[in-house]
């Protein structure tokens, strides 16, 4: 048996390929995992329980709760384009929503999960804006307009997250490696798994005479791919 972590799908009507691939894996290698993981960007965007019926998000969500039906627990974070999550998306898909940072036990490796935002500390503009969207208050403002105006405001704010990125220093995108190293010391954990950087990779570090391993998790662009793991060890499958 093995656990699964996936972060960064991005899935989206527009993208049906990735789609086919996210439910091929919910159907065949999930089910024989003792717990799948998803570390925040599952969809592009999350504007609301309310559009669980869309037949795009419906198709996703029922897809979650096949295989939570069978026993095979999920684990959903929140990220970056989908932090509006409710108890009808856990009702509906029988998924868990976890915080960010949770520490699970790995056979034995304690080990620290995020979505990865939150070490882009360089990125100053974009810290900024995680805060002011995270607010409570404004989150209860924004569920009071009508779905149509929701996804406006989301796919202007897609819109404009993507011109960002055209102009902003690639080092700002990443992590902080100080950030990252506050990290391991706050929690005196070894290991951490993440996403939200798109550079998947697997990287050492020495925290305090500690060697510390963070994982960072692909994004599925073109093709589908998890980090399994297991008793023996790590290792990356390519779907």
């Amino acid at each position: 048996m093995f656990t699964a972590f996936i972060s960064d799908l991005h899935l989206s009507p527009q993208r049906p390929d990735i789609t086919r691939i996210f439910l091929d894996f919910l159907r065949q290698d999930a089910t024989r995992a003792d717990a799948v993981y998803i570390l925040g960007d599952l969809f592009e965007h999350w504007v609301g329980d309310d559009t669980i019926q869309d037949e795009f998000n419906h198709s996703v969500v029922t897809a979650l709760g096949a295989l939570t039906a069978q026993g095979v627990p999920v684990y959903v974070m929140y990220g970056n384009r989908d932090f509006l999550y409710r108890s009808g998306f856990e009702k509906t898909s029988g998924a868990k929503l976890i915080g960010d940072p949770t520490e699970v036990d790995l056979y034995g490796t304690r080990t620290l999960l995020m979505h990865g935002d939150t070490l882009c500390t360089d990125d100053v503009r974009y810290q900024a804006y995680r805060t002011r969207v995270r607010n409570p208050v404004n989150q209860w403002l924004f569920f009071l307009l009508p779905r149509f105006i929701r996804r406006g405001i989301a796919a202007k704010l897609r819109r404009a997250s993507t011109q960002e990125k055209q102009v902003k220093r690639r080092e700002i995108l990443d992590v902080s490696i100080s950030a990252v190293e506050a990290t391991f010391r706050e929690h005196r954990c070894n290991h951490l798994i993440h996403g939200h950087t798109h550079r998947p990779a697997r990287h050492a570090h020495l925290v305090d005479g500690r060697d510390c391993q963070r994982w960072v998790l692909a994004d599925w662009h073109s093709h589908g791919e998890y980090l399994r793991c297991d008793a023996a060890g790590w290792t990356v499958v390519k779907l």
